[in-house]
């Protein structure tokens, strides 16, 4: 019966993969590999959908939805307001084409720092990286690798105070904040940067030895996105925006600013920061520990209200000084808080499947062979949130997939050899954010095709190997001098 039960893991697994990435729902695939996996296993179907299944993607709902609401209304408020096309047009301008590539990499990463979607950054950044690079003769494809290097590397997993749902997600489970681990985030950041911007100099030299021009391409408007549902079930699973809402509503007529456009962002920064090293741990909470409030404590929701308050603070911020540049105010939080739902429900199913597999008990024999592998628990979670985020194409859904199953016992394990929460904290998510970028992610596949390109073409360059080696490198310092 258990090997029937790896078999049913792997069959469950194996059907989320192939049909996900052919464009079917996750909110359908994830509940009917549940079931497979919950058949082969011996164990009942309903009792595993409706408590197990169920119960864990509520759990995640409830602990993580506002970040997703908020995250997706604030990016949805920069963009209308032309917040981030102002961010991103002084920085390019001040660095002009003579450093196109550098101007593109810091644009991307001073907007999702501070907070934007990662699907908003990408409509914004990929006209101006356009215009620079034709300006500049680099080759258009090797403009994916310098958003992505921005948008979706160090501002996503390392730096510390990042707002990313992945940044948030170990926080409930090993009881740390949004600045984890600050010096060892900031040793990936730079290193995660320094290798993606040799990589991509090497390539931009290369190119012009040889030389290769920059080649207009048709890229995806944002009209043909929202009709595409093959790519936007694709997207939603891999980020915390639905695309297809950054049409709605209307966009401000006149442009912004650079100075209040990057006000809101650096609220954000700073009130996370507040929040987390001064207000919070000042609080007497002990409420929390009542029945009514769940018996919970401050360290296992303290660093979720941080990022909550910076965000909500934030979102007052652009309202306060956009308010009469917005023509449809109403309309522009609606959207917002649209494009939270789908990727919200989508992990939250990734996460409900992962729950009934680690309940089954052939998953005893995964768990062992995880927690078996050879380095600490570091290395082994390192691998854990690796191989989860690339199998399911999401790094926050393999992330809390891993971490739902195994935190308790990675806890009890670093305990035991001295090793702070943190720094499991900041290697489970760089870990999460290195081998989510495989071909099928939705990010990868929307951005190529905004950007016009091909994974033949600029994949490659997309997938440079410096998320790994800063994982590796915090690994190894980590497990010599400890957390700083």
């Amino acid at each position: 019966m258990t090997l029937l039960g790896l078999a049913g893991i792997l069959i469950g697994l194996g059907v989320l993969i192939w049909l996900a990435y052919r464009g079917w729902s996750v909110l359908l695939l994830a509940p009917l590999a549940a079931m497979i996996t919950a058949l082969l296993s011996g164990e009942p179907l309903l009792a595993h959908w409706t408590q197990t299944f169920m119960g864990s993607a509520s759990g995640f709902i409830g602990q993580f939805f506002p970040l997703f609401l908020l995250g997706a209304v604030f990016g949805k408020l920069m963009e209308d307001t032309g917040s981030v096309a102002a961010i991103a047009d002084f920085i390019t301008t001040r660095l002009g084409a003579q450093r196109a590539m550098l101007a593109v990499v810091l644009a991307g990463a001073f907007v999702t720092y501070g907070g934007v979607s990662l699907f908003v950054a990408f409509f914004v950044l990929a006209p101006m990286a356009q215009r620079l690079f034709r300006t500049a003769a680099i080759p258009q494809r090797l403009m994916p690798a310098a958003i992505v290097l921005g948008t979706s590397t160090f501002t996503m997993s390392a730096l510390p105070g990042t707002p990313s749902i992945q940044n948030a997600i170990p926080m409930p489970f090993f009881g740390t904040t949004p600045f984890a681990a600050p010096g060892l985030g900031i040793l990936a950041s730079l290193i995660m940067f320094g290798f993606g911007m040799w990589w991509l100099g090497r390539e931009e030299g290369r190119a012009k030895r040889v030389a290769e021009a920059f080649a207009d391409r048709d890229s995806l408007q944002v009209e043909q996105l929202a009709f595409d549902e093959k790519l936007r079930e694709r997207a939603t699973t891999a980020r915390e925006f639905d695309p297809a809402e950054i049409m709605r509503a209307s966009p401000s007529k006149t442009p912004s600013a650079f100075l209040p456009a990057a006000l809101p962002l650096v609220v954000v920064v700073s009130i996370n920061l507040l929040m987390s090293t001064y207000v919070l741990p000042r609080l007497d909470a002990s409420f929390l520990g009542q029945a009514r409030w769940g018996e919970t404590s401050l360290a296992a929701v303290g660093g979720v209200w941080a990022v909550i308050t910076a965000l909500v603070c934030a979102i007052v911020t652009v309202l306060a000084i956009n308010y009469r540049r917005l023509p449809t105010v109403r309309e522009t939080l609606d959207a917002g808080a649209n494009a939270s739902v789908l990727p919200a429900m989508s992990v939250a199913s990734l996460v409900g499947f992962g729950a009934v597999v680690a309940a089954v008990p052939a998953f005893g024999l995964v768990r062992d062979a995880v927690l078996g592998i050879q380095g600490g628990p570091l290395v082994s979670l390192a691998i854990a949130t690796n191989v989860l985020a690339a199998l399911t194409g999401s790094a926050s859904g393999g992330l809390t997939i891993a971490l739902d199953a195994l935190a308790g016992t990675y806890m009890q394990r670093a305990a035991d050899i001295g090793l702070a929460p943190d720094l499991l904290h900041r290697v489970a998510v760089v870990g999460a954010g290195t081998l989510d970028s495989l071909p099928h992610n939705g990010a990868v596949v929307t951005l190529l095709a905004v950007c016009g390109s091909t994974h033949r073409e600029s994949y490659r360059d997309i997938v440079i190997v410096g998320p790994i080696v800063a994982l590796a490198a915090i690994i190894a310092l980590g497990s010599i001098v400890g957390s700083f």
